[in-house]
C-alpha cells in the first residue's frame, strides 16, 4: 500500500487533534474529489513499517484524540489488508484514542448488505477495529460546508461499536461530552 500524505496535528478530520493517514488507491472518482492526485495507487510513498512506527509515536502526547484513515480509500480491498494490522496494532499502544475512517462505500456495502468489490477477507475485521466510520462517496450536488465532519450530506458518522453492538446503523452522537470510545469498555 502506498499513502499519499499524513497530516500531523490534524484537527478537520475527527474531533481532537489526530494524526490523518491518506492512503492512495479509489476507484469511486467522486467528481470534484477534494483529494484526486490520491485515486492512483501507485502514488505518494509505500507504506512501510517505518512510517507506521512515526504515526504510533505522534500520538504518544495525551492530548492526542487518536488517528483517521482517509485517502484515497481504506476500504479498497488492497488498502484494508495493510491497514488492519496498522490499526490492531495502534489499538494494542492506545486502547483509549480513537479511529476514525473516511470512505465512499456505504456501511451496507461494507457489511455484504449490498453489492460491492469492497467487501473481503478482513472488512469485517477492520470494522470491529474502528470507532466512527464516515459512510459516502462525495455528492458535489449534496456539498454543505455547515455539515461537521463530512463534504456531503449523504454522508453518515456511524458510530461502530454501537452499530455492531446493536445489529443496526447507530449514528455518532456529535455532543463533545460524548466519547464513541466509551462503548468499548
Amino acid at each position: 500500500m502506498n499513502y499519499a500524505e499524513i497530516k500531523y496535528c490534524d484537527i478537520a478530520n475527527g474531533p481532537g487533534v489526530r494524526t490523518s493517514l491518506f492512503v492512495s488507491g479509489c476507484t469511486h472518482r467522486c467528481r470534484n474529489c477534494f483529494n484526486e492526485i490520491a485515486w492512483d495507487f501507485g502514488y505518494g510513498e509505500p507504506f512501510t513499517k517505518e512510517v507506521a512506527e512515526r504515526i504510533y509515536q505522534s500520538c504518544q502526547a495525551e492530548y492526542y484524540a487518536g488517528i483517521t484513515l482517509l485517502g484515497g480509500e481504506p476500504m479498497e480491498p488492497e488498502n484494508q489488508r495493510a491497514l488492519v494490522p496498522f490499526v490492531k496494532e495502534f489499538r494494542r499502544r492506545y486502547p483509549r484514542k480513537t479511529v476514525w475512517c473516511y470512505s465512499g462505500y456505504t456501511y451496507e456495502a461494507l457489511t455484504g448488505q449490498t453489492e460491492s468489490r469492497s467487501r473481503c477477507e478482513v472488512t469485517d475485521e477492520f470494522l470491529t477495529l474502528l470507532d466512527v466510520l464516515v459512510d459516502g462517496p462525495y455528492v458535489e450536488e449534496l456539498h454543505d460546508l455547515t455539515l461537521r465532519f463530512r463534504g456531503s450530506s449523504n454522508q453518515r458518522l456511524i458510530d461502530m461499536p454501537g452499530t455492531l453492538a446493536g445489529g443496526r446503523v447507530i449514528l455518532w452522537r456529535d455532543d463533545p461530552l460524548f466519547e464513541s470510545h466509551q462503548l468499548r469498555k
